[in-house]
């Protein structure tokens, strides 16, 4: 999880997004806002900021292209908190120095806290309608795993949480919008700082995260949050982990765009196995059958954003190209005359069947042909579902893609080797300036 999130971060620090915050970030730093400890910029060399402005930067860079993991209860565990754990060590290099030990066990704690908090709903196991899941859970997540590697008190971590959740939520209007990378960089960088906060001596309601009937705290969020007591630390205490994986992206786009991709490569294939090779203009029409969720059915969209966000135009790409990459969401790609008639044939349909859960969810696509033929693709379990996970094979491949994009080769393999031997590191302020 640790490399895959560096990997999409450091070929995130290429875009547009990641750009205008960059510079937003250096001209508030430069009027005077932030502290004295400075933290690395992803795919910037010399380049540093304070502490959460170089958290709030990079977890942006993480979800610029979203192209960072996915977990069930649905949210994106990583991004919100690993920038803000690579940013205080850097702050906290000049006092004492951090293991990688330190930081792995304080990212496991950043990732706990989003699992149980999810678990405590059954709301939250849809695809969200209301609020971004990482922009509630992930706040929340970053403020753990701060308190965590800030050696903060009990008493100082709770606090650290309630006012997490008042720095907690972001509307699902701003999905495939330019504004939904903020998402992640708002979530790491307020959950650091509710952390730093803490550490001040700022106090806030012990009781958030329990169920108070009259007075909404975290149920303000989820409105059947249900919290349970949790199994005591120790030897014993069993991590969400052990028990649900995690998804890793193959290509940039939003976690249900995998399967109807998936269908589509494999309805492609078998027409090319037929007819020996595939006719876009040989199709009358095309049937998607996929969940209902309002944010991610655009049939024509406008921007890269909303072709992330876009079940059609990411079935029709995996059929005129057969995958689906980077350079799909390229405007020579996006606006491709082949690609626009497809579109123009395509009529979504959504059985009862096919639920808006990760867990449950399956895409099928039935293509009927000019000459009366029907030919029907489907995916129940994607390749890097948590069901199907990816290879290592092909999670090196991934990063090492994604990294060459910034770093040079050997600079890449280098930070391979940190992060595969993290429990050694003694000194892990190393591996943010590694990502220069």
């Amino acid at each position: 999880m640790i490399l895959d999130n560096i990997g999409v971060g450091l070929v995130g620090s290429t875009t547009h997004v990641f750009n205008l915050i960059l510079q937003y970030c250096q001209d508030l730093y430069s009027s005077g806002y932030g502290n004295g400890a400075l933290s690395s910029v992803y795919g910037r060399k010399g380049l540093m900021l304070s502490p959460t402005l170089a958290a709030f930067t990079n977890g942006v860079a993480v979800h610029s292209m979203d192209f960072d993991d996915t977990w069930h209860p649905a949210t994106h565990p990583s991004g919100a908190v690993l920038p803000a754990l690579l940013a205080l060590t850097q702050m906290l290099s000049k006092e004492k120095r951090i293991s990688g030990e330190d930081l792995l066990t304080a990212f496991n704690v950043g990732i706990e806290v989003q699992g149980r908090l999810m678990g405590f709903s059954h709301e939250a196991k849809n695809i969200p309608k209301k609020f971004h899941p990482p922009t509630v859970v992930g706040t929340m997540g970053s403020a753990a795993a701060s308190a965590k590697l800030l050696s903060l008190t009990k008493e100082q971590s709770a606090h650290a949480l309630a006012i997490a959740a008042s720095l907690a939520g972001a509307p699902m209007a701003n999905a495939a919008t330019l504004a939904k990378p903020l998402h992640i960089g708002n979530a790491t960088r307020l959950g650091l700082e509710a952390a730093l906060l803490a550490s001040k001596g700022m106090e806030a309601n012990s009781l958030i995260l329990d169920y108070v009937p009259g007075c909404s705290g975290f149920s303000a969020f989820y409105g059947d949050y249900q919290p349970k007591s949790l199994s005591p630390a120790g030897e014993d205490y069993e991590f969400l982990l052990e028990k649900q994986d995690i998804a890793f992206k193959s290509f940039p786009a939003h976690l249900g765009m995998h399967w109807i991709a998936d269908a589509s490569v494999s309805v492609r294939n078998r027409l090319i196995n037929h007819y020996g090779s595939f006719n876009p203009f040989a199709i009358q029409s095309i049937v998607l059958r996929v969940p209902v969720s309002k944010y991610i059915n655009r049939p024509y969209p406008e921007s890269e954003h909303e072709a992330r966000h876009s079940f059609q135009f990411n079935s029709c790409t995996a059929l005129l190209d057969g995958e689906v990459n980077i350079g799909s969401f390229s405007e020579e790609k996006m606006y491709r005359r082949d690609l626009h008639n497809l579109l123009s044939k395509v009529v979504i349909e959504h059985p009862e069947d096919n639920v808006a859960n990760f867990d449950k969810m399956y895409g099928e696509i039935v293509i009927l042909l000019k000459n009366g033929d029907v030919k029907i693709g489907k995916t129940d379990t994607f390749y890097g579902h948590w069901r199907n996970p990816l290879s290592r094979e092909s999670l090196l491949k991934k990063f090492r893609t994604n990294a060459l994009h910034v770093l040079k080769e050997g600079q890449v393999e280098d930070v391979i080797q940190m992060v595969e031997n993290i429990e050694s590191v003694t000194d892990i302020s190393h591996l943010p300036v590694s990502l220069q």
